[in-house]
């Protein structure tokens, strides 16, 4: 073990002055007394988890050709029991599906015992209760077209609709909001949570306590309209459009798509609403006279996966990218999982085969190829390209960060017209070679069906996506915007709204808040300031023990959440508290440290990607957004803290706690350099080390230190002056760490020691978690 690091372990211990507490599984409510038993909410989740397997929509599958997802269906005719019904209205006992969930003969028990299937007594009540009350069906809450309720009224506690309605869900369950968190608190909140980056001394002293002339109101005007804006919201993008810096597969060659990020930052900052966002993005090469902007922003569509491997069939591949195109934006847009009809009807939601190929039809023709050009000269399927000169740099394109002269090619979309356009068919089970019948572009009607008078491309979907009649397009957004801040959405399965997703926690404040989004232009920073203005969101994050008993997931929003930061992050975190950050926006991805041989590992040895080439200079303190993605080797230190390895779109990430990432924290070069190179210039500035350890627990973890934290810190740092004093040769070892120059001046065993004591601020919990 380092020795580094064995000196820090004693005070790593001592300064875990808060510890976490972890969310642990929920504790859900019971239904048993529930007055009105609600098809949506309490009998589709039992069936869909026990049932619709074998009696839902997918035809081939279903037994007894009884179908329980549909109304009809449920009260029609048993045909294999002529006279009984499924389901008998007000008529528990008459009914074959309750006889069948309490009999204790195993031949007729339902779920069937093979199954591996059990509904709970609970779940048994509530089905006879239902039938009981009427067994009335519901269409699935997330098809049904979003309304504006009339908020709840309050007791006065909230500054807008949305604690209304938070204070109703809080008042159900006996809880009392927490009071209002300091407000170094809620300045260091907003910022992470808009910008991604730590508020500077400068900017907590110029806020203060808001009772001057600056209020929270400015401090989130000011975040809202930061550059940096863009790119904190653009990394939630980066994973929703899979975005990559390679090809993927064996060869996994570079690819230049980082002027789609560029444009997304770009269009983000300049709050283009987010009909247009999407629009420009579906279908921009379809706009009339479509400028190289709205074209650019087509490669959404193109950031997939490509193969640069010989011998493979074209046509297999190039249906594979259509498959990744399609389920991209019906989970990434619509927020259903869409792609389980490829292969045959979907088992929970109602959307067939068929449907889902006449989707897939929107996608089917751009004349991409499957596969371009052999292997040795790494020519993938890139076509159609478009290209970028310096003139559309100085122009309509400036916003792309291209310091060098030549010419840029991004991947985009085309549309092939006449002859050249391709008839889609239905797939038998979803094969590549195996057409059945030709079907035309439409949408699943249970969603909304496609107007005959919207054009039957991409630009009619796009249209029909952002249709203000479409029930998931904002609800799915805002819900994403909701999880960005909350750490969870108000549908927790953010990326299926169907009938397998977990149901709304707050189901009208969603569909108020998605009405309203909607009324108000699809304004993107509007939503996240009525958000961050909320009383909900400016709670102390402190965690009663009657929180922790009713709402231990804090799903009813009585405390601000405790949540670590995102991986990139950190690492933005990190570089801007030491002063190394580049807050250059844009420009090509780059190589941060990385442990030797990891990448080299998991590569075919071809092209110019075999290698590690790791950055230097300026490049090194980017922020974490612009790290290089090679999809085979996603960067390891960003992996480790929960980031997508964006081979596929992905709506959601994990929050783990694992070993590893302490280990990141104490001993990656990142952290060491930063350290060494703060301590380096705290001590140019001022020679006692009290003001020194002051100021960098302020610039780290953003606010003024405690007097017993400050005790604890200034213990160590005198116990490493020593250390380092009695071992001189481990000073300039110490203070090599990363690229950055070292001056000769600062190697002393001062600066070593003070490098230690903020390697243990880096490390403490609280600078890394947003509460």
């Amino acid at each position: 073990m380092p020795s580094r690091l064995l000196s820090f372990i004693p005070v790593f211990v001592l300064l875990i002055i808060a510890s976490s507490c972890d969310d642990k599984g929920a504790e859900t409510s019971s239904l048993k007394n529930v007055d009105q038993v609600s098809y949506n909410f309490h009998i589709r989740p039992i069936l869909s988890d026990k049932c619709f397997a074998c009696h839902g929509p997918d035809a081939n599958k279903r037994e007894a050709d009884l179908r329980l997802d549909t109304e009809e269906g449920a009260f029609a005719a048993l045909k294999e029991s002529p006279g009984k019904f499924a389901l008998v209205s007000g008529d528990p006992e008459k009914s074959e599906v309750v006889h069948r969930i309490y009999t204790e003969d195993l031949g007729e028990l339902m779920p069937p015992p093979e199954s591996n299937l059990v509904l709970t007594d609970e779940e048994k009540e509530l089905i006879t209760k239902w039938v009981k009350q009427g067994g009335k069906y519901e269409p699935h809450w997330a098809f049904v077209k979003p309304q504006k309720s009339s908020p709840p009224e309050s007791n006065g506690w909230g500054t807008n609709e949305i604690d209304q309605f938070t204070w109703a869900k809080m008042k159900e369950q006996g809880l009392k909001p927490n009071p209002q968190a300091k407000p170094h608190e809620l300045i260091k909140r907003a910022s992470l949570d808009l910008t991604g980056l730590p508020p500077s001394p400068e900017i907590l002293d110029r806020f203060g306590d808001f009772s001057g002339e600056l209020s929270y109101e400015d401090l989130i005007d000011g975040l809202l309209a930061d550059p940096a804006f863009g790119e904190k919201l653009g990394i939630l993008w980066m994973d929703i459009s899979r975005y990559s810096d390679s090809y993927g597969y064996q060869d996994d060659n570079i690819r230049t798509q980082w002027p789609y990020r560029d444009w997304v930052i770009h269009a983000l900052n300049a709050n283009m609403p987010y009909d247009q966002f999407i629009t420009w993005q579906l279908a921009g090469d379809l706009l009339p006279n479509p400028t190289k902007e709205q074209i650019l922003a087509t490669a959404f569509n193109r950031n997939h996966k490509y193969t640069e491997e010989g011998g493979v069939i074209d046509e297999e591949y190039r249906i594979e990218y259509v498959l990744d195109k399609t389920n991209t934006v019906s989970k990434g847009l619509l927020g259903i999982t869409m792609e389980c009809a490829q292969c045959h009807d979907h088992k929970y939601d109602p959307l067939s085969q068929k449907e889902y190929y006449q989707f897939f039809a929107f996608f089917n023709n751009s004349p991409e190829k499957g596969y371009e050009g052999d292997v040795s000269q790494s020519k993938p399927a890139k076509t159609p390209i478009l290209w970028v000169d310096q003139e559309d740099l100085s122009g309509i394109l400036n916003f792309i960060n291209h310091k060098d002269t030549t010419d840029l090619s991004i991947s985009v979309m085309d549309e092939l017209e006449g002859d050249e356009k391709r008839t889609t068919f239905i797939l038998d089970r979803g094969v590549y070679d195996a057409p059945t019948v030709p079907v035309e572009p439409s949408t699943p009607s249970s969603i909304l069906g496609f107007d005959d008078g919207l054009e039957k491309n991409r630009l009619g979907l796009a249209k029909w996506i952002t249709n203000e009649n479409n029930p998931l397009t904002a609800r799915v957004f805002v819900n994403l915007i909701w999880q960005e801040i909350f750490g969870a959405g108000i549908v927790k399965s953010a990326g299926d709204f169907g009938m397998q997703g977990d149901l709304p926690t707050h189901p009208e404040l969603l569909d108020w808040l998605a009405v309203d989004f909607m009324e108000n232009g699809w304004d993107i920073k509007r939503l996240l300031k009525q958000i961050l203005t909320s009383a909900t969101y400016k709670q102390s994050a402190i965690i009663e023990s009657d929180h922790l008993s009713k709402d231990p997931e804090n799903i009813y929003l009585a405390r601000a959440p405790r949540l670590r930061l995102p991986a990139e992050n950190i690492q933005d975190l990190v570089w801007a508290s030491s002063g190394l950050l580049v807050r250059e926006i844009g420009g090509p991805s780059v190589k941060p440290y990385q442990p030797e041989g990891i990448w080299e590992s998991a590569t075919s040895g071809r092209g110019v990607l075999a290698t590690y080439v790791q950055d230097t200079g300026k490049s090194l303190y980017k922020r974490g957004l612009y790290n290089f993605i090679k999809l085979t080797v996603p960067p390891p230190k960003a992996i480790i803290f929960d980031s997508s390895n964006r081979d596929r779109c992905e709506l959601s990430r994990g929050r783990t706690n694992t070993p590893l990432q302490a280990l990141v924290m104490m001993n990656d070069p990142m952290v060491l350099e930063a350290s060494r190179v703060l301590a380096s210039k705290l001590n140019e500035t001022t020679k006692d080390p009290e003001a020194a350890i002051s100021e960098a627990f302020k610039r780290i973890v953003c606010r003024d230190i405690a007097s017993k934290e400050l005790d604890i810190l200034e213990n160590y740092y005198e116990d490493q002056v020593e250390r380092f004093g009695e071992n001189p040769d481990q000073i300039k070892s110490a203070l090599s760490v990363g690229e950055y120059p070292l001056d000769d001046s600062a190697i002393t065993k001062e600066t070593a020691a003070l490098m230690q004591v903020i390697v243990s601020i880096y490390n403490l919990e609280e600078t890394i978690t947003k509460s």
